[in-house]
């Protein structure tokens, strides 16, 4: 087979493959929250308040991205911590900020709705 037969169906086919990982991995972590939650986790949204305010998960705390670094000041870097946002990029780029700040065990838990 030729590779100018099978070019077109590169692109989407590693465009699937990726949705098909990242849709495993969440259902992992999924899997993994209420662990955490009894080991006294924190689940933190990093939306926006208006975003936060359309629906999240009850007991869960808003630290916007952009104030994350500051919001981090009242967080237990003991304590595990459980990120989500609307997709899991926000979350994803907040989990980095918190290693970066000393924080141990950071958890991408993806879409909030993964958290319920």
């Amino acid at each position: 087979m030729e590779l100018e037969t099978i070019k077109p169906y590169i692109l989407p086919a590693l465009i699937a493959g990726y949705l098909v990982f990242r849709q495993v991995r969440f259902m992992a972590v999924k899997r993994k929250l209420p662990e955490l939650a009894a080991r006294g986790a924190v689940f933190v949204d990093v939306r926006t308040p208006a975003e936060f305010a359309a629906g999240n998960r009850p007991g869960s705390l808003n630290i916007p991205l952009d104030s994350i670094a500051e919001g981090a000041k009242k967080l237990d870097k003991d304590r595990p911590v459980i990120l989500s946002c609307a997709s899991g990029a926000r979350s994803g780029v907040a989990a980095g900020i918190l290693r970066a700040m000393g924080f141990r065990d950071v958890t991408n838990a993806g879409s909030w709705r993964n958290t319920l």
